[in-house]
């Protein structure tokens, strides 16, 4: 061979080493985060957190793609198959509508959900403990607080006979599970019970408008994402009108409410980014149990509770996990 044709040949390969080493690379993963509502910055900021932590850090060697269905829920089997589409790597699902669309969306596509309900009796898993299939996630304490609440909510308006019940009838699981808690509760607690739904954000006002009609006392609203994208104003219209409500999530007293009792996100945001980095890493949904999140919170805005005129006892100031002044 030639010295011109051997150093030709060299070349040639060298040239041909960087393209083959590029094929051989895995794509940057892609994880799809899909919910009915908008989800606030420091929660997905804890996720990003946790994956980073994990060595995975979106933009760098990962790719987050978001899919809000602004409270339609009747968007989520579109935005799930866009996110099947998509090749995401593994599918964060936010309550369980939004973990239904998916599911039914792939069987392969690994799929993480954070819900208040039962996953099993929901038909998400066929256990907690053996997931099965590409389903896991987290199980958020909050069915089955219902009652809880409003005994707080009385606790802190002992005077309150007639208490409104404001759920969102797209999200019929998480309604008919809090109506029914807190019917069953009324008559042992004393009081009378009004429901009233909202799906969007011109029914949260005509909602507000029904409750004052009918002369609430207090208030409970529901857990539902979409409530919870709507958290200001739901607590600028219970101050306004002069209702006392409790909400799910600390969340709400922060943008103003009353008061919250119900799971800490934080805590559910942390194990969803632990179990995401698990599977990025090779773990299956099958082999991984649901996490129990075991973590409730009670909060109170004083000033809102002074704002409205209610002294709040010394027992729930004592007992609360955090009093915003």
């Amino acid at each position: 061979m030639k010295r011109r044709e051997f150093i030709a040949l060299l070349g040639g390969a060298a040239a041909a080493w960087p393209l083959a080493a590029r094929a051989q690379q895995s794509p940057i993963p892609v994880i799809g985060f899909l919910s009915p509502a908008s989800t606030p910055q420091h929660l997905v900021a804890i996720l990003r957190q946790i994956l980073a932590e994990a060595g995975y850090v979106e933009g760098r060697n990962l790719t987050i793609e978001y899919r809000f269905a602004e409270g339609q829920y009747d968007r989520l089997p579109a935005l799930a198959a866009e996110l099947v589409q998509r090749q995401a790597a593994v599918i964060i699902a936010g309550t369980t509508p939004a973990a239904l669309a998916a599911k039914a969306a792939t069987a392969t596509i690994p799929i993480l959900f954070n819900t208040p309900d039962d996953p099993v009796g929901v038909g998400l898993v066929a256990s907690l403990a053996r997931p099965g299939g590409n389903v896991t996630g987290v199980h958020q304490l909050n069915t089955g607080l219902g009652a809880k609440q409003l005994g707080l909510l009385r606790e802190l308006v002992p005077s309150a006979a007639r208490v409104g019940l404001l759920v969102n009838p797209n999200n019929r699981n998480a309604e008919a599970v809090m109506t029914r808690e807190v019917t069953a509760a009324a008559p042992i607690i004393g009081v009378e019970i009004g429901v009233v739904g909202a799906s969007d954000r011109s029914e949260i006002g005509a909602a507000f408008a029904t409750l004052v009609r009918n002369r609430a006392d207090a208030l409970v609203v529901g857990a539902d994402s979409f409530f919870f994208s709507r958290r200001l104003q739901l607590a600028t219209l219970a101050t306004r009108h002069a209702i006392p409500a409790i909400y799910n999530a600390r969340e709400f007293p922060e943008a103003g409410g009353l008061m919250s009792y119900g799971a800490s996100l934080t805590e559910v945001y942390r194990y969803t980014g632990t179990y995401t980095a698990r599977i990025l890493k090779g773990d299956k949904p099958a082999d991984l149990p649901v996490v129990q999140s075991t973590k409730l919170e009670l909060v109170i805005n004083h000033e809102t509770a002074r704002i409205l005129g209610l002294t709040v006892p010394d027992k729930l100031l004592a007992t609360a996990d955090e009093v915003i002044e």
